[in-house]
């Protein structure tokens, strides 16, 4: 009699499955009688006909087996990647097409671009014939210094736009403020240059007077948006101006940050998002720091109100009355 068998991925290996292959491991081989409950293992490539017996069906090494399982699954992503990219292609022209019938100037008001070096192009097109205003919010994102070149490339294009008159305003995250890179950007660019930064901020946005903005379409970052629909455009400059009203000083005067009672501004912003609920992934990616150096925070938060577990330490911070102050 058949044994029905239902389908599933390797990662949710059936009891018929994990119970043969367990026995395979065991005694080396097992019959393929045997393994008729478990279709699954030949699937995956957990067993596999012996050389020498083909009336038997031997077990492959766990950590062999989670190899190719692995390389499998890595190929299906990258097919999936690829298809992506097919479908942003075959879209591209009608998502021009239908940005086309709302236009300014004639000029379509939404552009999908695609590549690092292409996107850095346009933007440097579009600031080359500014002279007004440049607002940009930068994330962390772990690589605080670009490569050399692009770096260059960056400074060259602000610098160009502060002699033509311009103004920058940048806002980043407070784990930027002492980093080298940053400082001693803003110190070699020579004009109307500010620089603020926030506990956490939106995703990466440049608007370049007014008139045209360019904010990510993937999280590689890879594919951007550029923006020039009059609508989008007063929501990014409102967004960014309030923001800004309430971001701390960097450059060109800094503002210092106090500590209050033992706890330092770092430590309030995370003490305010572990009340929240979120995981420490979350409150590094939030607060553009690392895994290790929230936790080193977090630690040191636990360590200052006495906490001995995460969940006192949730009690204590709405006890200590330390989200209540001003920092």
């Amino acid at each position: 009699m058949t044994v029905s068998h239902t389908e599933h991925g390797p990662e949710e290996l059936c009891p018929a499955g994990m119970r043969v292959y367990q026995q395979a491991l065991r005694e080396g081989r097992v019959t393929p009688t045997a393994a008729e409950a478990a279709p699954c293992l030949i699937d995956f490539g957990l067993l596999r006909l012996t050389v020498d017996d083909p009336g038997r069906l031997e077990a492959v090494a766990p950590v062999a087996a989670l190899h190719q399982l692995l390389l499998t699954s890595g190929e299906e992503i990258a097919d999936r990647r690829r298809r992506e990219t097919h479908l942003i292609e075959a879209f591209d022209t009608l998502i021009r097409s239908e940005a086309q019938t709302e236009t300014t100037g004639g000029t379509p008001t939404l552009r999908l671009l695609s590549g690092k070096e292409r996107i850095g192009r346009i933007i440097g097109e579009a600031m080359a014939s500014a002279s007004g205003q440049l607002l940009s919010v930068q994330p962390h994102d772990g690589l605080i210094k670009p490569p050399y070149h692009h770096h260059q490339t960056a400074m060259a294009r602000d610098q160009e736009f502060l002699n033509r008159g311009g103004r920058i305003r940048a806002l980043y995250q407070h784990t930027v403020r002492t980093a080298p890179y940053i400082l001693a950007r803003y110190e070699q660019l020579t004009g109307n240059v500010e620089a603020r930064t926030l506990d956490e901020i939106t995703e990466r946005l440049i608007v370049v007077d007014h008139t045209v903005a360019f904010i990510p379409a993937s999280p590689d970052r890879t594919l951007a948006l550029e923006v020039r629909h009059p609508a989008l455009l007063t929501h990014f400059v409102t967004t960014f101006d309030r923001l800004w009203r309430l971001a701390t000083p960097m450059f060109p005067s800094a503002v210092q940050r106090e500590s209050l009672n033992g706890i330092t501004p770092r430590q309030r912003a995370i003490a305010a998002l572990l009340v929240e609920g979120h995981t420490d992934s979350d409150i590094a990616d939030r607060l553009g720091m690392n895994v290790r150096t929230a936790r080193v925070h977090i630690a040191k938060l636990a360590a200052t109100l006495g906490s001995e577990s995460r969940a006192q330490l949730g009690y204590l911070i709405g006890q200590s009355g330390i989200l209540d102050q001003e920092g």
